[in-house]
């Protein structure tokens, strides 16, 4: 990386760490992430969450080590819906096994070797048994044995833990009140303890193919609708997608606002996906992560660092911060995670009942993606509202995205007489003119 895109780069991050500090995450990643060649960048990178003051509650999963562990001892793999039977002889194993992940990444946790990632960490892990768990018991015939499920969790003790500074790390193992151990999933631990904390962030590293749409392009983000669109629409989703998806829509339901899913084979994955505005996995939320909004004062600064390069290139008139303090209200933003990008103003002419659609903007990284399309449908909705029946804009570059949605060639004779009387001769903007529907 050179200076310039660190630089960057890092700049961008500035308001993610901002953001992140004393928020708590869980993160849930299985035992094949353990045993993937690029596992201790994993651990350096949690590593570095917790040194920007994350508080991080740490779930793994060992299906790869228990499965591993069983065809040792000669055992045969029992999976009914998804969930492994486990007999008493099977426990033994499953201890065995969550019991060595565990210990390996403690290990891990609490390496300090100097020039290492590690070093100075001083990385305290605390775990105990936060976890109550029931059997499944008998479903449909089938006994599942000493396979459980989460009863409860700790939230207090846990969050005890983290007000101490410590990484809270949870295996697949439960406790009931009898003292007796159940072999749990580690999905349905972490989706228990993001919902016992009320958690800021549930981030899943899968093992299989990311979430992608109909034409297999990756998806970036879901709302909970568009979830469970997903889910009734495409039964033949992966196992994994689907769960996790029903894991995302549980867990954003019962109040933890952001769920991520991500490729646990993408290196930095997690860094990736927090500090960057688009991030790298698939983002389910029931919160506003992106919409249009009304411009404030506050919104000044942000709109002019948007413009200034148009305004530069010629594809935009010059603005003032001036003029754009008094003409605020007539703004409409895009946000994207607190980002501002995009924007576009609405001018009405209630005598002619004419808009101007003017300042159409939006940042380079989301050009050709449909953001300025919600701008003028937004704009479209304002001037119906204002009861105004046709929009105009004037333009010298960008005449061929207007005529393709709808705008029609013009005359200066055609503007609001005010408007005519403002027109710049020399900048010999061309007009274009859209009637709005069910505004004649």
């Amino acid at each position: 990386m050179d200076a310039t895109h660190f630089v960057q780069w890092f700049r961008q991050a500035g308001p993610y760490i901002n953001a992140h500090r004393g928020k708590t995450f869980v993160v849930l990643f299985g035992g094949a992430a353990v045993e993937a060649d690029h596992f201790s960048s994993l651990i350096h990178d949690l590593a570095l969450l917790h040194s920007l003051g994350v508080r991080l509650a740490l779930v793994h999963g060992a299906r790869t080590q228990v499965e591993e562990r069983l065809h040792e001892a000669g055992r045969q793999l029992r999976y009914v819906n998804g969930l492994r039977l486990t007999d008493a002889a099977d426990l033994r194993y499953v201890k065995q096994a969550v019991g060595r992940v565990r210990i390996r990444i403690e290990a891990r946790l609490s390496m300090g070797v100097a020039n290492s990632p590690m070093h100075g960490a001083r990385l305290r892990v605390a775990s105990g048994n936060v976890v109550t768990a029931r059997p499944l018991g008998v479903r449909d015939g089938v006994d599942y044995g000493f396979t459980g499920e989460v009863r409860k969790v700790d939230a207090q003790a846990i969050r005890l833990w983290l007000e101490q500074d410590a990484i809270v790390l949870l295996s697949p193992l439960g406790y009931s009140p009898t003292g007796e151990i159940f072999n749990l999933s580690a999905e349905d631990v972490a989706t228990a303890t993001a919902m016992a904390l009320g958690a800021d962030k549930l981030l899943v590293l899968s093992e299989g193919p990311g979430l992608r749409d109909a034409a297999g392009r990756p998806i970036r983000e879901l709302s909970l609708s568009d979830a469970e669109r997903l889910l009734a629409e495409h039964p033949a989703l992966p196992e994994e997608a689907a769960r996790h998806l029903r894991l995302a829509l549980r867990a954003c339901q019962s109040g933890v606002r952001r769920v991520h899913l991500l490729g646990q084979e993408i290196e930095g994955a997690l860094l990736l996906e927090l500090f960057t505005r688009d991030g790298v996995g698939a983002l389910i939320t029931a919160d506003i992560y992106e919409g249009a909004r009304p411009a404030t004062i506050d919104d000044v600064g942000g709109i002019l660092e948007l413009i200034r390069p148009l305004e530069t290139d010629g594809t935009l008139v010059w603005r003032s911060r001036e003029r754009l303090e008094m003409e605020i209200e007539r703004f409409t933003l895009l946000e994207r995670d607190g980002a501002i990008i995009g924007c576009a103003a609405l001018y009405p002419f209630p005598e002619e009942r004419l808009g101007e659609l003017a300042c159409v903007a939006v940042h380079p990284a989301y050009r050709n993606s449909g953001r300025a399309d919600t701008l003028l449908r937004f704009i479209e909705r304002q001037a119906g509202e204002q009861r105004l029946q046709r929009l105009f804009v004037l333009t010298t570059r960008t005449a061929h995205w207007f005529r393709e949605r709808g705008f029609e060639p013009a005359e200066v004779a055609d503007l609001p007489v005010e408007k005519q009387t403002l027109y710049n001769w020399q900048r010999r903007s061309k007009v274009f003119i859209k009637s709005l529907p069910g505004m004649q």
